[in-house]
């Protein structure tokens, strides 16, 4: 069968929001590059359980397969804009296959 979509899910809290702009600015055409689309980016949120996690800013990236978002994640061209999102921000972030 065909690869299952992957998502990279991403909890950001911001800490330098001026800088954070300059990340997202970069990061956004190579994740681009790599087949992602970004599905959810900061969107308002209705958080209505919070045992485990209690999510701060969302952003969800659809990539073709696992291999793609894992492409763009370990990327040269993503090497030197990754130190601006962890300078700036504390994040959590994972790559999940869809179904």
């Amino acid at each position: 069968g065909l690869p299952m979509s992957a998502y990279i899910i991403v909890d950001t809290k911001v800490n330098n929001p001026q800088a954070y702009e300059e990340y997202k600015r970069l990061a956004k055409p190579i994740a681009e590059k790599y087949g992602g689309v970004y599905r959810v980016r900061g969107g308002a949120m209705d958080v209505r359980e919070t045992d485990l996690w209690n999510p701060t800013r969302i952003v969800i990236i659809e990539f073709p397969d696992m291999k793609s978002a894992r492409a763009f994640v370990d990327s040269e061209e993503y090497v030197p804009v990754k130190p601006l999102r962890l300078n700036n921000a504390d994040c959590t972030l994972f790559i999940v296959d869809g179904i």
